[in-house]
């Protein structure tokens, strides 16, 4: 049985999860890997078609980022941002936290 849904996404859909997806990193509300999961189910890949066909990296490396357990490179996180027009930076957050997010 496959996982992908059998429902057909209308590029309105894809532009609200687009939207939406920017509103949650803007807030903090999203780790590293839930951000990179959520872009790449957005254009509908596997990890790896989205890491060799996309990233340009390996699928392993994609797998780790997505569980929170890697550990990349600033040149990975570029990959990761530049699909989706974001780029990586530090950020203050309200509060005083500076964390390295999606700007």
């Amino acid at each position: 049985m496959s996982r992908k849904s059998t429902k057909k996404r209308t590029p309105e859909d894809i532009r609200r999860e687009k939207e939406a997806l920017y509103a949650d990193i803007e807030a903090g509300r999203l780790t590293l890997g839930q951000a990179t999961r959520r872009m790449r189910k957005i254009v509908g890949l596997t990890q790896l078609e989205y890491a060799g066909k996309v990233l340009k990296i390996y699928p392993r490396v994609l797998m780790e980022i997505e569980k929170d357990r890697g550990n990349p490179t600033l040149e990975t996180l570029k990959k990761i941002a530049r699909p989706f027009g974001l780029k990586v930076g530090f950020v203050r957050r309200p509060g005083g936290d500076t964390v390295l997010s999606g700007e």
